[in-house]
């Protein structure tokens, strides 16, 4: 991996030391220029002749997204973010009273909303499988949960929010794929990150988000769906885009995933998210995962060494996720002071989780990524420990 070449190409690394890239990372300058250049396209010549000019490449978008998690291009649509990728999969699940919903103490919040708004519609079951002594999901708890029966679906999330937990998906994904259970996954801190395939995981549905790690625009994600569910799963809202309005009172749905899109989309984020996506597989998922968990361990090594830190990171495998408490200085304060310096992290969000009782304390989140640098981390910590001091 060619770290200079990265380096130049992206920037934002001349401005700051970027810890937050599990907030939203720094794109490379192509990704930019990908969205921009579509931009003004559009106001030379209108935003649907610009869509018509590059109907091509957005058909291309989704060969691309495919190839990205081991997925083809019928299995693939466009939306807007993550969050809305998982709900229309989610809601578009055919739940009956009493089925069964299984998932994990680190769920992100608005994924455990919606699992309240079923059980109060639907009269779901909602259950938590517990934590093993390592911290990530409890796979004997799992199958055993499983074999009680009536497990409609798992839901979990693949690399938390707020600790470098990475979940063990595949082990997952066997267990629910024995049972009959639909596996959805949510692969927003994972994707651009660790490599991929849906085949290898056994999930049925995956979202995912553009911003984060794979470094794609703002307002951007894809939904998986595995084309054996598909027929399976009714769009909570169908727009013309999801289907075709057959009679008065009658209408057919898309036979592929882009059921669960609208029709009216950020195109010039679509091209961008796609070519994010190029960009990450020309590098080589395989390498950026061994680079990202590397430098992700050298700086929770590092962190651990200052007086009065505590790292609160869990799992037998670990993301580049990494986060931590002071004793003195809270978490908010200690963002600020970096950010002063141009080093930017990001305090992990108190809302109620499921596992808040365990671990009520906001925590500073570093997230690094392929394109930071040992000496930037050492820098970083440096400053950090001058400030705790």
């Amino acid at each position: 991996m060619d770290i200079e070449r990265i380096r130049a190409e992206t920037p934002g690394c001349a401005e700051v030391v970027h810890l937050n890239n599990a907030g939203a990372a720094l794109p490379p300058a192509v990704v930019h220029d990908t969205v921009v250049d579509h931009l003004r396209l559009e106001t030379r010549i209108g935003g649907y002749e610009a869509a018509d000019a590059v109907a091509d490449r957005l058909t291309e978008s989704y060969e691309v997204l495919g190839r990205l998690v081991g997925a083809c291009s019928e299995e693939i649509a466009y939306v807007e973010n993550a969050t809305r990728a998982w709900e229309m999969a989610f809601h578009a699940i055919p739940f009956k009273p009493g089925d069964r919903i299984l998932t994990t103490t680190s769920e992100y919040a608005s994924n455990a909303l919606a699992f309240v708004q079923a059980a109060a519609q639907y009269r779901v079951a909602v259950e938590v499988v517990p934590d093993d002594e390592h911290g990530q999901l409890s796979l004997e708890a799992l199958a055993g949960m499983l074999d009680d029966g009536g497990v409609r679906l798992v839901a979990i999330n693949h690399v938390p929010t707020h600790d470098g937990l990475i979940n063990p998906v595949v082990e997952v994904g066997r267990l629910a794929r024995a049972a009959g259970a639909l596996y959805l996954l949510d692969a927003c801190q994972s994707i651009g990150q660790l490599s991929l395939d849906v085949t290898e995981i056994g999930c049925d549905l995956l979202s995912a988000t553009g911003r984060k790690f794979l470094r794609g625009p703002r307002g951007t994600g894809f939904l998986y769906v595995r084309r054996d569910v598909l027929e399976d799963l009714h769009p909570p809202f169908v727009d013309l885009r999801a289907a075709d309005w057959t009679g008065p009172d009658s209408y057919d749905l898309r036979p592929d995933a882009r059921r669960f899109e609208t029709w009216e989309r950020f195109v010039a984020g679509q091209l961008g998210q796609a070519r994010a996506a190029a960009y990450a597989m020309d590098i080589g998922l395989p390498a950026i995962e061994e680079r990202v968990l590397a430098l992700g361990a050298g700086l929770r090594a590092a962190l651990a060494e200052l007086p009065g830190v505590t790292v609160h990171d869990r799992g037998l495998r670990k993301s580049g996720i990494v986060t931590f408490t002071h004793a003195d200085l809270a978490a908010a304060e200690i963002v600020g002071l970096l950010a002063e310096r141009r080093i930017t992290m990001r305090v992990a969000e108190q809302t109620y989780r499921y596992d808040a009782g365990r671990r009520p304390v906001p925590r500073v989140r570093a997230s690094v990524h392929y394109y930071n640098t040992e000496e930037e981390l050492d820098h970083a910590t440096g400053v950090l420990a001058g400030l705790l001091g």
